[in-house]
């Protein structure tokens, strides 16, 4: 028999396509071409033929309190919910759906999962559910996710819809640098917060994943309110040009020392911490320019302060930094924080400090949740016990190595 003659008698695969696909298939199709006032009615349209309703698209608000309904044609126009104590909370923070049994069916909370991060809920109502529903619609919500993020690029709804209060535009330019404020993948997790949300203007936090190096900085610059947030953002730009040339954190510190300098003369400074962390060993690295000291934390305890050798803050020209490392284990923490974290006066008039921070993060580590959610709890606690005081800016960023 000939190759040719053994081809047309070997089965055809089947090309048809099948119902979940046809869901996928059609959002798909349209992605390309859709304007942002129809992404809502789209995913309301297609889930509607899933026997899908009540459909809401949940997106967190920048302080990371309540969970906001994006408006729009066929999704439910509620109240925005509490991200804690909230099935869809619990759906945002631990990126896993939750399900909640109804009279009239079962409420589906699915989360938009997308690179890593979690940006925002899914949420609808079913009959009934089972396993091929929950494949169909996890599958879905990821597509969802992906849309919402592209979204974002070309219209200013979906950036609208997450605010809770208005924001300063010191805080606008520091939002639009910032990544995603979490990633949670196999080899590393991160998240990082900022407080005030709505109005901060220095703080500010950068990271990458190239190959198996985690690349990661955290900046304070000088002053308050559009000032700060213009220093703020040549540090950045400066930290992520350097970076990218493949350079050393010796090097990545003199690069930004310069571009400050040059850009806001001597009497102006940024502080900062470089961080490189190799995802296949756990080899830490980092330099510290005027930082507090990170925290260890093993076995969800902080263990240490990771102390080290600091030069002068970015822009007063300080010499070569001496390059302090450290070889985590599984599963080790590392939480970076800025001063205004711990500065922060009590409503008794003494400093908040770093015991009582270290108290505060034991206490938020024995819930044994994921970096995002430690970070927001951790964040939250910790203004609520200053008396939800910020006269500074604060911002904390948490590692760990999976």
């Amino acid at each position: 028999m000939s190759a040719d003659e053994r081809r047309s008698d070997a089965a055809e695969p089947d090309r048809t396509e099948g119902f979940g696909e046809g869901v996928l298939g059609r959002l798909l199709d349209l992605a390309h071409r859709l304007p942002p006032r129809l992404i809502a009615p789209s995913i309301a349209g297609e889930l509607a033929g899933l026997g899908g309703r009540d459909v809401s698209v949940l997106l967190p608000d920048y302080g990371q309190l309540m969970l906001m309904p994006l408006p729009g044609p066929g999704l439910l126009a509620g109240e925005p919910e509490p991200i804690a104590g909230s099935a869809a909370g619990a759906a945002f923070l631990s990126g896993a759906p939750v399900e909640v049994p109804r009279a009239d069916g079962v409420r589906l909370h699915l989360p938009l999962l997308g690179g890593g991060d979690v940006s925002g809920v899914l949420v609808l109502t079913l009959d009934a559910v089972d396993d091929h529903d929950r494949r169909i619609l996890r599958r879905f919500a990821r597509l969802v996710a992906e849309l919402l993020t592209t979204g974002t690029g070309y219209t200013d709804r979906i950036v609208q819809a997450r605010r809770l209060e208005p924001m300063s535009v010191a805080a606008e330019i520091q939002w639009s640098l910032l990544p995603p404020l979490a990633m949670t993948l196999p080899q590393v997790a991160v998240a990082g917060i900022l407080e005030p949300a709505y109005q901060v203007a220095g703080d500010s936090f950068d990271y990458a994943l190239n190959d198996d190096v985690l690349h990661v900085a955290t900046i304070d610059a000088m002053g308050h309110g559009l000032d700060a947030a213009t220093m703020a953002t040549v540090a950045i730009g400066a930290y992520r040009h350097a970076r990218r040339a493949d350079i050393g954190l010796a090097e990545i510190y003199a690069f930004m020392d310069r571009a400050i300098a040059e850009q806001f003369g001597p009497d102006h400074f940024v502080t900062a911490q470089m961080m490189r962390l190799d995802t296949a060993t756990g080899h830490l690295q980092w330099v510290n320019a005027g930082h507090p000291a990170p925290l260890l934390v093993r076995d969800h305890v902080v263990v240490e302060r990771l102390e080290s050798a600091t030069t002068l803050p970015v822009g007063f020209g300080g010499e070569e930094p001496v390059i302090s490392e450290r070889v985590l284990r599984h599963g080790d923490r590392v939480l970076c924080f800025t001063d205004g974290l711990v500065e922060e006066r009590e409503a008794g008039g003494e400093q908040f400090g770093e015991e009582q921070l270290i108290d505060w993060v034991n206490r938020a580590e024995r819930s044994e949740d994921g970096v995002r959610a430690v970070v927001r709890a951790l964040s939250h606690l910790l203004k609520e016990k200053r008396g939800g005081l910020t006269s500074d800016d604060a911002t904390l960023f948490l590692i760990e190595w999976r």
